[in-house]
This record gives structure tokens, sequence and C-alpha cells, in this order.
């Protein structure tokens, strides 16, 4: 156990430290790093909504909804897993890292509950949701989800752990709204595209 620096009552396996000051280190050693990875998460989840929605917009008025239904599985599925890592904030508000050690924390200040990530619960969610309806396609969305859950790493707002659970909340989630859900997905996206396709229709001429 390593007691946290206030002297409270937070108890964190030793791994778990070590990991993380062993990535942390490199950004503080090597300050490019961390503002690199600072700078990918500032726009790291609004890149995830614009890419999800880009999707609509690949299925064809009128043709195959694969793309459609990846949207919307992918947007349900980011809504559970927001949901599940916010209710686990309010059964554990685990501390920063920076919060409970004393360490420099120049790429991020935020003080409200670390585990889990929030970022990687969401952009995992995203990303195994689309890999459901297209492999090649979720792949994609599989290596941002990556880059934005280091990044959260390299900018010490994380522990590896606080990452690790967020994706596995992702791929939980993702799995619940794909197997269990798809009758009211299909449901929301054949109401949604009563509105959209008259507007899209235009651009495939």
């Amino acid at each position: 156990m390593i007691a946290d620096a206030a002297g409270g009552p937070y108890t964190l396996p030793p791994v778990d430290w070590r990991s993380y000051r062993a990535i942390y280190d490199v950004s503080l050693h090597h300050h490019w790093v961390g503002t690199l990875f600072s700078d990918i998460e500032k726009v790291s989840i609004p890149l995830m909504v614009v890419m999800t929605a880009a999707l609509w917009f690949f299925s064809r008025p009128g043709g195959d909804r694969k793309w459609k239904l990846a949207c919307g599985s992918a947007f349900a599925s980011a809504a559970l897993a927001y949901a599940v890592a916010f209710a686990v904030h309010h059964i554990w508000a685990r501390p920063r890292p920076y919060e409970t050690h004393h360490i420099s924390h120049p790429w991020s200040n935020t003080t409200d509950a670390s585990f889990p990530s929030d970022h990687a619960s969401v952009s995992y969610a995203i990303a195994f949701a689309v890999v459901a309806f297209d492999p090649l396609a979720g792949a994609i969305f599989l290596v941002v989800a990556t880059i934005i859950a280091v990044g959260r790493l390299f900018i010490g707002a994380h522990y590896p752990s606080d990452v690790l659970v967020g994706l596995f909340i992702g791929l939980i989630a993702a799995g619940v709204v794909v197997r269990l859900l798809p009758r009211l997905v299909s449901w929301v996206v054949s109401r949604v595209e009563r509105v959209s396709d008259p507007l899209v229709r235009p651009l495939w001429r």
C-alpha cells in the first residue's frame, strides 16, 4: 500500500503507482510529449463525436443503413458508458494522482474523480460499437480511442487502472447496446433518418 500525500484513506496498488510514474516521467522529462498529448486531449472527445456523426452521412438515403446503425449504436454506447462511469465516480471518488501525491501537473488540474477515465470509457464505447458493424472502420476508431486513452496517462490525469477499467466499461457498454438493444437503436435511427435523408439526399446526386 502507498499512502496518499495527505495521509488520507485511499490505497493504491504499488504496480499502478510505478506504472503511472514510469509513463508520466516521460512527459515531465520531455515536456513536448506532455504538451502534444495535452493538445490532443483538448480535441479528443469532439473529434470522436465528429467521426461518429460522419458515419451517418456515409449511408446513402434509402440505401444500406449499416453506417447509420453504427452511428446510433456508438452514441448509445457512449451514453451508457458515461452513465456507468458517472455512477462509479459517486461510489468511489478516487483522487487524481497529483491530488494524492506531490507531483508536478502542468497539463491537468481537474479535481473530479479519477476512476474510471471518462475519456477512455466513452472513446472505447464508440470504437467497439463501430467494430461490431465494420471491423476495418472500427480499427480506425480503436486507434484514435487508444491515443486518447494513452494521452490521459502522459498528461498525468489518470492511473493506468483508471484507463484500463474505462476500456472494459466501453467494451461492456458497446456489447450491451449492440447485443441487447438493436431494436431500440434501429427504431431511433428510423425516426432520425426521416428528417436527415431529405436534407442529405441532394449531396448524393
